[in-house]
């Protein structure tokens, strides 16, 4: 598989949609909410830096979590569910697969433990995963 390389910032203003949105899905984990909230930044604004961009997701999601709104707190919840929980099997992203691999689990005790603690944070936080 070839190795995904980011193209330079100061040309994501001239890209089309789908090659925006495979950025986003690099940096972060694939995810239409977050393609629907960020893609417009990416086309509109300038960045010194991919940090940069990172930076100005970022203050769209705190904006997100600091509204009243229960539709942004829910948009809010849509894009930080793309990413997959500890320890499950089916994941899409390179990075989370990496991520993954660094748990090490058994196939027995360490999964269950994984899961069970996955449930209990989702109940203790519906609509978020532990990540």
């Amino acid at each position: 598989m070839a190795t995904y390389r980011l193209p330079p910032i100061t040309a994501l203003s001239s890209l089309p949609t789908a090659e925006l949105a495979t950025i986003l899905d690099r940096l972060f984990e694939p995810s239409v909410p977050l393609h629907t909230l960020s893609v417009d930044l990416l086309r509109e604004q300038t960045f010194p830096s991919y940090d940069d961009l990172v930076a100005s997701i970022g203050v769209q999601l705190t904006d997100l979590a600091q509204s009243p709104s229960t539709s942004d707190s829910k948009w809010l919840e849509s894009v930080l569910g793309a990413h997959p929980r500890l320890g499950e099997k089916k994941i899409d992203s390179t990075q989370s697969k990496a991520e993954q691999a660094q748990l090490a689990l058994d196939a027995g005790t360490g999964q269950d433990k994984v899961s069970e603690l996955n449930a209990q944070y989702e109940r203790a936080f519906p609509g978020l995963r532990y990540v």
